[in-house]
């Protein structure tokens, strides 16, 4: 048998995915003695037994810096505490109270991940009838029109509008969410077609977005200590990076390597898959994809459902034991620090770590279990100093070293355990389902978000 055709995977990837090869004997040629006589030529795709290098890592730094951007205004949305917190109670005091700045976060995640899964559902069905292209750079001037428009409202007075202003707000959100995962659902389409190590760019950019995002908000609170000032800032660099992201991607097809992976995509046309056992012209098999990479998928889920239920909506409500003492640390930079930065640092590393180690494989049962031991975290963070505290009075935790343990707990373990399964999934597919598994896969990531919304509101309304 030619081996020659064998996908190859990331040099950095302990997994090997199967053969084309391997594929086609099974499919086609068992029990066909006669057929290992003839000389068989290939069956992998001419962009599988030929590669050219990534020179000077370019298009891994494009598929990180549109990670970076796939997540950022979800990012920004959430760490502008002090803002929403101003625009919705008229008073930049965190300790100013009002119904809508209490549950903020929790009904920004409801209008963000509720939208998002009709969207990715919507961009499964478009995998085969609108290309790539299409979908990615509509999704981004979509997402840069609607935050410009949240950057302009920044200066704009709503004191005497704020349910209007939480509306809206909220309708921004909404759509901004679904074009944002339309885009990176599609972004993480095309990288099932690349090497392993692609796919890891992609999501390591993922939580690089967010590091960034909170080193963004503490150098903003420092230079410009007016909300509104800090907040304009703050947005513009959000706006920035989507446009950044738009020139990423057309600047993608001009490199030799990315042109070689990306050509399958182009030839998976509609109707293609039209003959695959029944499959309606043009949309993927889902039963196939679910029975490979099901188990995988629901690993996704059930990360994103644990980590939202408590970041940011109980997260960034946990504030410093010392408080009264006044210092910047415990008062202005402590949730920023300690919820937003330390997270996304220690997700990002967890992600990171995939790209030299991928223990356990996409087989084992190590990894269900591993993802079902994160439960422990959510009553480890409820026991935390949260405030206001109206139903469950008991602080066990009474130390502010304890949310600094948690959160880097929370984030390494989402980073990593998110990750595996992530980049495993479209690679124990056939090639030509890589795209629409990629898109399966964001999914159950979107839909473990939006499970994970609906708990937090309940998890914050029962503290």
């Amino acid at each position: 048998m030619d081996r020659t055709g064998s996908v190859q995977p990331s040099v950095n990837s302990s997994y090997r995915p199967p053969s084309y090869d391997d594929q086609s004997l099974t499919e086609d040629e068992e029990g066909d003695d006669t057929s290992a006589l003839l000389p068989k030529a290939s069956s992998a795709p001419l962009a599988v037994r030929y590669s050219p290098e990534d020179s000077y890592n370019l298009v891994y730094l494009i598929f990180f810096l549109m990670g970076i951007g796939s997540l950022l205004p979800w990012n920004f949305f959430i760490t502008a505490k002090h803002y929403w917190v101003y625009k919705l109670s008229n008073s930049s005091d965190l300790s100013g109270r009002s119904d809508l700045s209490d549950y903020f976060e929790s009904y920004l995640s409801i209008a963000s991940t509720v939208p998002s899964v009709v969207c990715l559902i919507l961009n499964y069905f478009l995998v085969n009838k609108l290309s790539p292209k299409v979908r990615i750079l509509s999704s981004l001037v979509v997402m840069l029109f609607v935050f410009l428009l949240t950057t302009v409202l920044v200066k704009v007075d709503v004191s005497e509008h704020r349910m209007e202003f939480f509306g809206g707000t909220l309708a921004c959100v909404a759509v901004i969410s679904g074009a944002s995962n339309v885009f990176c659902g599609s972004v993480f389409g095309i990288s099932g077609y690349f090497p392993m190590r692609i796919s890891q760019a992609l999501i390591s950019g993922q939580a690089m977005g967010g590091t960034l995002t909170a080193l963004a908000s503490i150098v903003t609170l420092s230079l410009a200590p007016d909300v509104t000032t800090n907040a304009l800032a703050y947005f513009l660099i959000a706006d920035f990076f989507i446009l950044l992201c738009i020139i990423c991607y057309l600047l993608l097809p001009k490199f030799a390597y990315s042109r070689h992976y990306m050509l399958p995509s182009s030839c998976v046309s509609a109707g293609t898959l039209s003959e695959d056992h029944g499959a309606a012209a043009g949309v993927p098999p889902l039963q196939r994809i679910i029975k490979k990479a099901g188990m995988l998928g629901a690993c996704v889920f059930y990360v994103f459902l644990v980590t939202v239920s408590v970041f940011p909506a109980v997260s960034s409500g946990i504030q410093s034991v010392n408080m009264d003492s006044g210092s910047p640390l415990t008062t202005t930079y402590f949730v920023p620090l300690t919820s937003f930065l330390l997270y996304n640092a220690a997700d990002f590393c967890g992600r990171q770590a995939t790209a030299w180690v991928q223990i356990p494989g996409p087989t084992s049962r190590v990894l269900p279990a591993l993802v079902l031991c994160r439960t422990v975290l959510v009553p480890l963070f409820m026991f935390c100093n949260y405030q206001p505290r109206d139903h469950l009075h008991t602080v066990l935790f009474s130390s502010d070293v304890y949310p600094v343990i948690f959160n880097c707990l929370l984030g390494l373990s989402n980073g990593y355990l998110g990750t595996l399964p992530m980049i495993y999934g479209p690679k124990v597919v056939p090639r030509e389902q890589a795209e629409a598994t990629g898109v399966v896969m964001s999914f159950f990531l979107t839909l473990g978000l939006a499970a994970g919304s609906a708990f937090s509101v309940l998890i914050v309304h029962s503290i």
